[in-house]
């Protein structure tokens, strides 16, 4: 099977008047995608890549990479309050494994039904496996969130929970070092936080709901204080946090004690969740956007007029070994910046 082959096999959707009606003049199957932006709004792209070894193990279930290559490149545009429109996809592969393919494809094709986002095209080449994501969404004109309109003042919020994936990592760290196997039976609190890993859910619904009350947004993937970081950098402006108001998972913590559970929460990473500013006055429409979305937020911390100020109170140093100065992305991963 060659790759024209392939792509047609495996990843090309039947046409269908729905297809033009989302913007798509042309997809799959031509040198370009030809697409339409509706009348009144911006697009907004972002691209995002999984390489064996450096982001996701050599026997992680093909589903999974699916689910979790779009999880995370879809939040992006949830960050800019955008809605998902198309994404295009590039695969490397040693070989061609049909057995691979198939899952992969179907959960693909499930995850992409799941964001109401369209595969428009991509490539295929063989290599060390790597897989690439860009990603298209929709977004009002002008009313992007961005990471440079926090103020003196704002509120420092967060979704969710944090340092969840951490764990789901840590759990598959523990098991390649057993044995390299995958595992084969696990707890309902080791399922849920593998689960958090493997398939992280945008925030799409969130970041809409921020556009008018929202100052900044950022996705947190580089763990929140590397966010934070990218967010304060942007704004020129500073921030203190408070340890104790860190929301994490009843999982996390009876896997690895409170104390652990908080420094994840600050540094772990690849949690997808939204880390966002709001002036004081709009705590009253957080309350019903927590309502709207049936999404916990959490306030948990200040911006500062110091640009220079990133204290963080109610936490140890020491609970933060290997994160020097806000200044490195948390546990060597590579910064989505």
């Amino acid at each position: 099977m060659d790759e024209f082959e392939l792509i047609s096999h495996y990843f090309t959707p039947p046409n269908s008047e729905a297809d033009i009606d989302r913007g798509v003049y042309a997809g799959i199957g031509d040198d370009c995608a030809v697409l339409s932006v509706p009348p009144g709004y911006q697009l907004v792209v972002s691209t995002d890549s999984l390489v064996v070894g450096t982001h996701f193990f050599a026997n992680s279930p093909a589903d999974d990479l699916a689910w979790r290559l779009l999880g995370a490149s879809v939040s992006d545009l949830a960050a800019m309050g955008a809605i998902p429109a198309w994404i295009s996809l590039a695969i490397t592969m040693p070989e061609v494994d049909h057995d691979w393919l198939s899952l992969f494809s179907s959960a693909l094709h499930d995850a992409c039904n799941e964001y109401g986002i369209q595969l428009i095209g991509g490539d295929t080449t063989r290599g060390s496996l790597s897989l690439t994501a860009t990603v298209h969404g929709w977004v009002p004109a002008g009313m992007a969130l961005m990471r440079s309109g926090a103020k003196v003042g704002d509120l420092l919020c967060v979704s969710g929970t944090l340092g969840d994936s951490r764990g789901g990592l840590y759990l598959l760290e523990q098991q390649t070092q057993d044995d390299g196997s995958a595992m084969d039976s696990v707890s309902s609190d080791a399922q849920y936080l593998l689960d958090r890993f493997y398939r992280p859910e945008p925030r799409i619904a969130l970041g809409e709901a921020l556009i008018d009350t929202a100052t900044a947004c950022i996705d947190i993937s580089d763990g929140l204080l590397g966010d934070v970081e990218h967010l304060l950098k942007a704004s020129k402006v500073g921030v203190e946090i408070n340890a104790d108001c860190l929301p994490y998972s009843a999982a996390l913590g009876r896997l690895v004690g409170n104390k652990q559970a908080i420094s994840w929460a600050l540094t772990g990473g690849e949690d997808f969740e939204l880390c966002f500013t709001i002036n004081p006055t709009n705590e009253l429409k957080l309350q019903s956007i927590r309502h709207e979305t049936g999404l916990p937020i959490r306030v948990v911390g200040s911006i500062t007029s110091d640009p220079n100020d990133r204290v963080v109170r109610g936490i140890d140093a020491e609970a933060l070994s290997g994160y020097r100065h806000f200044s490195q992305p948390a546990n060597g991963r590579p910064s989505k910046e």
